[in-house]
């Protein structure tokens, strides 16, 4: 029987939304247990020095301060290691700059951490992080990826030679060399992924408390608490049983929230010392200097085609900047990016250089989509580039070269990645046609009437998701006759709670709100990879399904006795279980109520690991007006038309395929990290980095046209992160459509702002004034 009134499928609107919207949800800043106290913590204001704490004292004796830790007093804390080291070309490993949970000696970036205080009030922390004396000695800073790898410039760590932390390489150069020295053409770009800084809604924050027999609670809003428990427990230099971490509501993570920071360990180690909890809640400021930023790479791309406009070859290199120190998967990011050069194309040889560099800057790591972005926007400003130096439509270039569905599974040339299904030509068919592509020419004729410039662009691309861990997910009868759902990974917005329940009533059928999520704790799930890589409903999803049948089976099991009848006689409908053509039934709550309902055969358990990453791809179509007399650009149309596989919740998806596109309007033409050559961040608040606002975001068309994973049981591909990375070439595709009609001009960065237009629209009248 397939229960769908509830199920996988159903655009079901989303059960967690009334108690949010009516403000009983629980945030990190709601918790505030009896006693508590807060913190503050002493950045640097120097991008690099040498430093000597001069006075701590007088901070000590400030009244309401209960205690003052700088680098010597917390010797025994060990550093915030970085997970994933990435190694030269030839096998050898670069310094890795670990991050010490206070700075000593030497501060590495503006926002480093060089004290932390703990009092009975903010107010009264603040103040004694004010009273703290400390003498710097200015060093030379370096900034920017151009300038890392200068001769003779500064040395953010002297044990890493030209600034770089790996220089690593993928693909066949000789072969790609052989391809280049034959090709009819050759089309090369340089194109910037500016830094963005993360801006969530709910900035980090974490209470730590300590039991005094040994054991730590640290509530933190995660993307995930297990990795946080492990990793922690290894700064504090105690098993991870003895760490228990908890995360309530999260009002946005894009995977910045996903690691371990310098509060954290910090907090607790306070706590134990004073027996008290500890309290730290970022301010919007301090998040700007103290939380890693994303994106940040300068990358070349290259490729050889032949006298038909089909591509023999691609090259790449890609400089990804990591700041500071090394972020928990931050050299990870650029090398995960650079495996997903192949896009959708069937190239037969590549190449790709990529190196990770240090500047005196905040660390970088994942942001939204994570080296995928990065990828597919530089492939994509390289084939429309190629397009435009064939003479080829933006879609036709693609049509000549896209991967066909009958060469599925295909491995691709750089990267070693297998790409199980997909349709590429069939969706990029589909947006060009939702978008009225055949229409631009009249509309081009309209804006050119009224004064505006209008451009058209495409994107199409392809992303990795779901790949790695997998999830071990429990499902309860409760007493009630409802479920409940124990899994590790972790909603920050994305409606968990909603999606997971479908597929429990897919299973079950059990309206949505009879069915209860447990995630985000440590002490009740034992186990949990957490929330990134749009792994949650490819994984976590897969996991709630079989323990949801595994439940059935046992509840069927259970009611065989009851009602005298085979398991084979038996369905499950409407929250009871039934023989099958009768009306003899026994609900849920009944069957939880039998005497001999052992807590085992209750529980459902499910586990899934996948067994390779899901390839979710599509085509985005932007269509976009600029006014030459401002360099103000707004967004006429936008289509996206994708392939997630099986879609479990329209609505859903919807929102974040909506949400994942807005970002990437951000970066196209708005956001954009800036540091001074002397290492200080210029755009350290909404007065000066500039987010997208509703007027700056269009209606969006949005379908899909799915083929279903072969590699994930229920055809599931991930979509979290699909957005964001379709987004900033397909603008800025029409972006440069936009100039290039105008007035010739094919190289533009991003973000694509009204003063950056301007001045390319309007070089003389600028020069004048």
């Amino acid at each position: 029987m397939a229960v769908t009134k509830f199920g996988i499928g159903q655009p079901m609107r989303r059960v967690e939304d009334l108690r949010l919207i009516t403000g009983e949800g629980r945030y990190g800043d709601d918790h505030a247990p009896e006693g508590c106290l807060h913190a503050a913590v002493l950045r640097s204001p120097h991008a690099h020095a040498a430093f000597r704490i001069t006075d701590l004292d007088a901070a000590r004796a400030m009244p309401g301060v209960r205690l003052v830790l700088a680098a010597e007093d917390v010797a025994g804390l060990n550093p915030i290691k970085c997970q994933a080291p990435i190694p030269n070309a030839d096998g050898s490993q670069g310094h890795v700059a670990h991050i010490p949970v206070l700075a000593r000696d030497t501060v590495k970036h503006v926002g480093d951490a060089v004290a932390f205080v703990v009092a009975d009030t903010l107010a009264q922390a603040r103040d004694a992080v004010e009273a703290i004396g400390v003498d710097y000695d200015v060093r030379p800073a370096v900034v920017g990826i151009r300038h890392a790898l200068q001769g003779g410039a500064p040395a953010v760590w002297d044990e890493a030679a030209n600034n770089l932390a790996f220089d690593a390489r993928m693909g066949d150069e000789a072969a790609v060399e052989a391809a280049f020295a034959k090709a009819d053409r050759v089309v090369r770009v340089e194109v910037e992924n500016q830094r963005l800084v993360t801006n969530y809604m709910e900035t980090r924050s974490v209470v730590a408390e300590h039991d005094g027999a040994g054991g730590f609670t640290l509530t933190i809003p995660s993307q995930g608490v297990h990795g946080l428990q492990k990793t922690i427990a290894g700064v504090l230099g105690v098993g991870k049983e003895t760490v228990r971490v908890v995360t309530g509501d999260v009002g946005g993570g894009f995977g910045t929230k996903t690691f371990t920071y310098r509060e954290y360990p910090l907090a607790a180690e306070a706590a134990r010392r004073l027996g008290r909890p500890v309290k730290w809640v970022s301010e919007r400021g301090e998040h700007f200097l103290a939380c890693t930023q994303g994106r940040d790479n300068l990358s070349v791309g290259e490729v050889a085609l032949d006298a038909d406009g089909r591509f023999l070859a691609m090259r790449f290199d890609v400089v990804g900047d990591l700041g500071a120190y090394l972020s928990q998967y931050g050299p990870y990011i650029p090398y995960l990016g650079a495996t997903m050069l192949t896009g959708v194309y069937r190239t037969p040889v590549m190449f790709a250089r990529v190196r990770g560099v240090y500047t005196n800057t905040v660390p970088v790591d994942a942001y939204r989509g994570a080296g995928r972005p990065e990828a597919a926007y530089l492939v994509e400003r390289l084939v429309d580039r190629a397009a435009r130096e064939a003479g080829l439509s933006q879609a036709e270039i693609r049509r000549r070269n896209f991967i066909p569905p009958d060469a599925m599974p295909y491995t691709t040339p750089i990267g070693d990645r297998t790409y199980d299904t997909g349709d590429f030509a069939a969706h990029m068919g589909r947006a060009v046609e939702a978008s009225d592509w055949a229409g631009f020419d009249a509309r081009l004729a309209e804006s050119r009437a009224a004064g505006r410039l209008r451009g058209i662009g495409l994107a199409t691309y392809i992303e990795c998701t779901a790949w790695g861990e997998g999830e071990d997910v429990k499902v309860t009868l409760d007493k009630d006759g409802g479920a409940t759902v124990y899994v590790g990974t972790q909603s920050n917005g994305q409606g968990h709670a909603t999606a997971y329940a479908q597929f429990v009533a897919e299973q079950l059928d059990l309206p949505l709100d009879r069915i209860r999520m447990v995630q985000g704790d440590t002490a009740q799930v034992a186990t949990g990879a957490g929330t990134g890589g749009s792994r949650s409903i490819p994984v976590g999803g897969i996991s709630v399904d079989a323990a949801s049948k595994n439940l059935a089976k046992k509840l069927k099991e259970l009611a065989s006795e009851e009602l005298e009848a085979g398991i084979g006689d038996l369905e499950i409908a409407e929250g009871a279980v039934r023989v099958a053509g009768t009306d003899r039934a026994i609900d849920f709550a009944a069957l939880a109520a039998l005497p001999r309902a052992t807590e085992a055969m209750l529980t459902g358990n499910g586990d899934f690991v996948p067994p390779s990453a899901t390839y979710p791809n599509g085509t985005h179509v932007a269509e976009i007006e600029i006014d030459p007399e401002t360099g103000i650009t707004s967004i006429a149309r936008y289509t996206v038309c994708d392939d997630f596989g099986t879609t479990v919740n329209p609505l859903l998806l919807a929102g974040q395929v909506h949400g994942g596109v807005a970002q990437g309007i951000g970066q196209a033409l708005h956001e954009r990290t800036v540091y001074d050559s002397e290492g200080q961040l210029l755009t350290a608040s909404f007065m000066d980095y500039a987010m997208p606002r509703a007027a700056d975001v269009p209606f969006f068309h949005f379908e899909t046209k799915n083929v279903p994973s072969t590699t994930n049981p229920l055809g599931i591909k991930g979509a979290g992160e699909a957005g964001s990375i379709g987004s900033c070439p397909a603008v800025m595709n029409a972006v440069v459509d936009a100039l290039d009609r105008a007035v010739g001009v094919r190289d533009v960065d991003m973000p694509a702002t009204p003063a950056s237009l301007f001045a390319i629209l309007n070089p003389t009248r600028l020069a004048a004034e």
